[in-house]
């Protein structure tokens, strides 16, 4: 009899993790489609999401509602359930706080995850959840494990977080954090490094990655690759670097645990060419299967922060051949995403930025194909044919 029983157990329990791995891999597979939705007519506008304050974030939910997320001085979130074409009015996600960036959707459940600090950290953190797609927000209870190092990461001010589509890791959280060591000062940075904190419980406990290779890295970004690899862009944060006015890059093939083989981004600029340390900026692949698409975003100016501009890349970071100007203007801070297939967002990349004709936060919507008739880099080559797809 206990014989029978143990055998009925270990076949209900295999069947029940045959089943939630079926339904991870559909989840996935649902996040991702054709190309074709990015390119046909090219278009572009740019639209005032926020008047006064900074710090964008941008993402799609699940559903396909894009919400652009503001503030410095209390935190905010603007949607859009028509693919950006039109946006509800601004509902706070918390008053007082400060954006802590790295607002992640959990393609598991469709919960959106909004971090936002007390202050400039190192500060306390407090983690908002939404389970209707932004409409509103409750405090959640989180676990955040330190590093190897015994360092707990503060949260501003980073790119969006991403769920796991593909490989073992399948499912987890992800988004990029950074270490302060005692404060935000000059005397500091040499101390300062970029890492991630990732969650395989949907957002509940974090551990801490380990620290980028490069010490005096800033605000980063993470984005998965189609064989499951994580590539992370990060800024500089220490004058003393070597071509610090240049995008840093390093690789994970163990779901963002570890990160290897940094690299210093040539061709990717860092903000101001004038400055001691970089811009925040913004990244995304777009969710097409089999193809790793890569869009970056930063101001491309010898001195201040204006002329925001948008690379591409076909072969996951390697080379970046083609580069398009968004807007001549105010540009500092951005963050990046894109439609989700078969929702209104589908076909759209979603720039939301500091800055723009009116100041504030501004949403630029547009397609590839509007990229492609950007200006060749020099940096690898597009793909032939790649506007008739």
């Amino acid at each position: 009899m206990k014989s029978s029983v143990f055998y009925l157990r270990l076949i209900i329990a295999t069947f029940t993790a045959w089943l939630l791995t079926s339904s991870s891999i559909t989840v996935a597979a649902e996040q991702e489609g054709p190309l074709k939705p990015f390119l046909g007519d090219p278009r572009m506008e740019l639209k005032q999401v926020f008047e006064g304050g900074r710090f964008p974030n941008v993402v799609v939910t699940k559903d396909g509602t894009v919400l652009a997320c503001f503030g410095s001085e209390g935190v905010s979130v603007r949607r859009s359930e028509d693919g950006g074409k039109t946006w509800g009015e601004a509902i706070t996600i918390a008053n007082p706080g400060f954006q802590g960036g790295g607002m992640t959707v959990d393609e598991n459940s469709g919960d959106v995850l909004a971090f936002v600090e007390e202050r400039h950290p190192p500060a306390p953190l407090t983690v908002y959840r939404s389970k209707d797609d932004g409409k509103t927000w409750q405090e959640a209870k989180v676990n955040i494990r330190p590093d190897s190092l015994g360092n707990l990461p503060s949260m501003h001010m980073n790119e969006r977080g991403i769920t796991l589509r593909h490989g073992e890791h399948q499912g987890r959280l992800i988004r990029a954090s950074r270490y302060y060591g005692k404060k935000n000062s000059r005397e500091e940075w040499p101390n300062h490094y970029t890492n991630a904190i990732y969650s395989d419980d949907g957002g509940m406990n974090w551990q801490t990655s380990e620290p980028f290779p490069e010490k005096g890295t800033g605000e980063a970004t993470i984005v998965e690759l189609s064989d499951g690899r994580l590539y992370y862009n990060s800024r500089v944060h220490w004058q003393e670097r070597p071509k610090n006015t240049r995008r840093r890059r390093a690789l994970s093939d163990d779901g963002g645990q570890t990160w290897t083989d940094w690299q210093i981004v040539d061709i990717l600029p860092d903000g101001p060419q004038d400055t001691n340390y970089g811009c925040m900026g913004g990244l995304v692949r777009l969710p097409v299967k089999g193809r790793d698409i890569l869009l970056y975003s930063n101001c491309e100016s010898p001195s201040g922060r204006h002329h925001g501009t948008v690379w591409a890349s076909f072969d996951g970071g390697e080379t970046w051949p083609i580069k398009r100007l968004v807007y001549e203007g105010n540009f500092a801070y951005s963050s990046m995403t894109a439609g989700r297939p078969g929702s209104p967002s589908e076909g759209s990349v979603f720039l939301h930025f500091e800055g723009g004709p009116s100041g504030g936060g501004t949403m630029a919507r547009f397609n590839l194909a509007w990229l492609l008739e950007g200006e060749a880099t020099g940096d690898g080559a597009v793909e032939p044919g790649l506007k008739k797809e």
